[in-house]
């Protein structure tokens, strides 16, 4: 890290994770946040964009400008940059499988702000894997998927120097449950598995390789386990150099530096006590910036309120005057590494690096990270490990203040009053939609037309993508018809959901539910069958899975299809299967539209009378709208007891079959 003229550590990038509505609603929100000494950006795009559809796709409906920006032409991109220069900006960008295509719209709009390519920074997530096993944006299968990262990385490597074209992502990792240990495995694995990709195709001289490596970063999570996460920090540190050298013979050491971002664990925040999240949000920062050695790069921090839902203004900025504090009036950044001779950190480290060399020579043994997602092992591995942690905490084992100790508690003024939360208005989605139709008919249509050509010819030639997805942007192409075209070439990817067939036998208090289970199936003539579904595009699939997982330890018949389902292929499933119960896990804040959807289809079906229940993040004026427009119950993450869940599903089941 670079010293200023005081002698002091130049700070790392200060981002907030932001976007929402439109391009210019996000556009004002992102000169707002430059304003106020934010020195980074780093872009959410809504779900649509994520998974490479345009805004007026049925999947989309509901989920435009949700959790990130839609951006569906060079339009929007222009729009969202209006009055940045891109030329100055290190911007980092949120996408996996669509990556291509969203670092071409920035590219071109660069281009046409008179930005040289040189000069452009920034970087794009490009971690696929990860999201076969967390986040679940994917769209092709691995093998397409990796051939399109290694042609960004190629690309990128020649055109756009300074951009950091792959970062490898284990912060959604740790979010679907990964120990340390996991985290540190499965994300080297990745890199690996990216890394002998572009080594294998010949197309990078042995001389230029430690390039491509010293372009390779990492995204990663720290949890509330301070020493652990600082030590997990160093044991990445000191792999990533070992494993660059050892087998990739890379020769200097600053294209062997490990360098990475990091936004500090979500999974943590709490709805109960609220303000407690501001504290946690501080000690995993510490993890990842105290360490000199093993500092991040940049650093994004969640919004105190993200478990109650999407963060105003006045709550990101909470969270980057916290950076600041930290770089600007404490003496951090004077000194030199503060850990180096610590026994006990030194007995951590080396700790995390054995178990994590012996989890990715098993990785490598099976053929690699492609082949272990494939066969479904690091999923179920992450469901697993996400099981023993939420049954520790549900057990009192990990304690959670504010959850399950120390819960008494005073009424939280911050979260009171109308505009607690930031609430994308419902009008915003059809005004993008009319807004892509007029797009579409103002462009030249046989320009479009020789574009997607192209971009066809040289997914089916293993011809570099980028340069055709650049003339398409300019060209006038939309996000769905770059994934459409790619869709039709590659196919599309179904990962597996990691959630087991069989029941565990596990005792306690799920005994009384079993027995609860046993009594109201034999009551009502046979065993109770729960269909868990993901309506719409939120891929954040932990909460479904664990409920499925709990439900069949339970003794239910468990429909569990994994994500990404219509709601008409919801309800048909609900009625092929002939459930007793229908489980909406909806993560994204298209909650109302979707569950309305569904419910819509169940009546037309003559399947209303099967209770539908419903689990997300969702604010309590629209659970009271949800339960008046006939939905059976609804859980937030305050229902962290997953027996309790169980057994209220059970109450459910049964006061219906005594309605019918």
């Amino acid at each position: 890290m670079t010293k200023t003229q005081t002698g002091r550590d130049k700070p790392w990038i200060f981002r907030t994770y932001a976007g929402h509505s439109t391009a210019a609603e996000s556009n004002k929100l992102y000169r707002g946040n430059l304003a106020k000494g934010q020195t980074g950006l780093s872009i959410a795009f809504d779900l649509p964009t994520q998974t490479g559809y345009d805004s007026d796709h049925p999947l989309a409906r509901g989920e435009v400008g949700k959790v990130g920006v839609p951006i569906s032409h060079i339009g929007d991109m222009i729009t969202l940059f209006d009055g940045i220069p891109i030329a100055q900006m290190n911007t980092s960008m949120t996408i996996n499988a669509a990556a291509p295509w969203l670092l071409s719209l920035y590219i071109a709009a660069a281009d046409l702000q008179g930005a040289p390519r040189t000069v452009l920074q920034g970087t794009t997530q490009n971690d696929i894997i990860k999201e076969y096993l967390s986040r679940g944006t994917h769209i092709f299968p691995p093998g397409p998927s990796l051939r399109l990262t290694r042609d960004v990385i190629l690309f990128t490597t020649k055109e756009v120097p300074k951009w950091n074209p792959m970062n490898v992502c284990s912060y959604h990792l740790q979010e679907a449950g990964a120990t340390p240990v996991q985290e540190l495995s499965y994300a080297l694995a990745t890199a690996v598995a990216i890394l002998d990709t572009v080594k294998n195709s010949g197309q990078v001289a042995e001389a230029d390789f430690g390039e491509v490596v010293g372009r390779i970063s990492f995204f990663l999570n720290a949890g509330m386990r301070f020493v652990t996460e600082l030590a997990k920090v160093r044991a990445f540190t000191e792999l990533w150099d070992e494993l660059t050298l050892n087998r990739y013979g890379v020769k200097e050491e600053k294209h062997r530096r490990f360098r990475y971002g990091v936004q500090v664990n979500s999974l943590g925040l709490t709805e109960q006590q609220p303000e407690n999240n501001v504290y946690r949000i501080l000690i995993e920062t510490l993890a990842v910036v105290l360490s000199k050695k093993a500092r991040a790069r940049a650093v994004q921090l969640p919004a105190w309120n993200e478990a109650l839902g999407l963060p105003r203004p006045f709550d990101q900025q909470w969270s980057l005057r916290l950076q600041q504090i930290l770089a600007y009036e404490t003496d951090l950044l004077e000194y030199g590494d503060l850990f180096d001779g610590s026994v006990e950190l030194t007995k951590k480290v080396e700790e995390l690096k054995q178990e994590a060399l012996a989890e990715l020579a098993a990785i490598d043994a099976m053929g690699g990270a492609v082949a272990a997602v494939e066969t479904g092992y690091l999923k179920s591995k992450l469901v697993e490990s996400n099981t023993r942690r939420l049954e520790s905490i549900e057990a009192g084992e990990q304690i959670v203040v504010g959850v399950n100790k120390f819960i008494e508690s005073e009424p939280s003024p911050l979260t009171t009053g109308d505009g607690a939360i930031l609430v994308v208005p419902e009008h915003v989605e059809a005004e993008q939609v009319e807004r892509l139709k007029a797009w579409r008919a103002q462009r030249d249509p046989k320009a479009v037309e020789k574009a997607l050509a192209d971009l066809r010819a040289a997914a089916q030639e293993d011809r570099n993508i980028m340069e055709p997805s650049i003339a398409a942007a300019k060209a006038g192409v939309t996000t769905g018809e770059w994934g459409q075209t790619l869709r039709e070439v590659f196919g599309e990817f179904r990962a597996p959901t990691g959630v087991s067939r069989t029941a565990r036998e596990t005792g306690g208090s799920l005994e009384a539910v079993r027995g609860e289970v046993d009594r109201v199936s034999k009551k009502i003539g046979r065993r109770i069958k729960f269909l868990v579904g993901k309506p719409g595009l939120d891929g954040h699939s932990n909460g479904a899975e664990q409920i499925a997982v709990r439900a069949r330890d339970a003794g239910m018949e468990v429909v569990y299809e994994g994500i990404r389902l219509t709601p008409a292929e919801i309800v048909n499933a609900a009625l092929e299967e002939g459930v007793h119960v229908v489980g909406l896990s909806i993560l994204s804040g298209s909650h109302l539209p979707l569950v309305r959807d569904v419910l819509t289809r169940m009546k037309a079906q003559g399947i209303a009378d099967v209770p539908v229940i419903v689990g997300g993040i969702i604010p309590p004026e629209d659970e009271k709208q949800l339960l008046s427009e006939g939905v059976a119950a609804v859980y937030t993450p305050k229902d962290y007891e997953l027996n309790a869940i169980m057994a209220d599903i059970v109450r459910v089941v049964e006061k219906s079959a005594e309605a019918a």
